[in-house]
């Protein structure tokens, strides 16, 4: 492979990554409300593509949701920017919002967050 070859390889895997990097599923109304209904926990990411704060919190979420002990509560990401009305609904003042849903209410929140060990004391209140 030539070295110019292997930089563009090397890039769009960069690229795309940061897409995967995304920390939960795509936020879905119906799949909120259906887990709520059951009593799953459920931790929200009220997330934007542009925030550094944002990415910084999804290197904490995609620990906790790749850690054995989170096997049982479910990670949503709400796009702060595509999801306008979910963020509402979140009653979410700014991006970089985490909630933590437990029995179908809400039991704690976090905004703006980016320290690693604070995120992980928080994410650990989902257990």
């Amino acid at each position: 492979m030539t070295k110019t070859w292997m930089r563009y390889v090397l890039l769009t895997m960069a690229l795309l990554s940061s897409q995967v990097f995304a920390a939960g599923r795509i936020y879905n109304q119906q799949v909120f409300e259906n887990l709520i209904s059951q009593g799953k926990t459920v931790v929200v990411h009220i997330h934007a593509d542009w925030c550094g704060t944002c990415k910084a919190q999804d290197v904490q979420i995609n620990s906790a949701m790749n850690a054995a002990e989170f096997k049982d509560v479910t990670f949503l990401e709400v796009d702060y920017d595509g999801q306008r009305k979910s963020v509402t609904f979140f009653k979410a003042k700014i991006q970089s919002t985490i909630i933590i849903f437990k029995n179908g209410k809400e039991i704690d929140r976090s905004a703006m967050e980016r320290e690693a060990a604070e995120l992980q004391a928080f994410l650990k209140k989902a257990l």
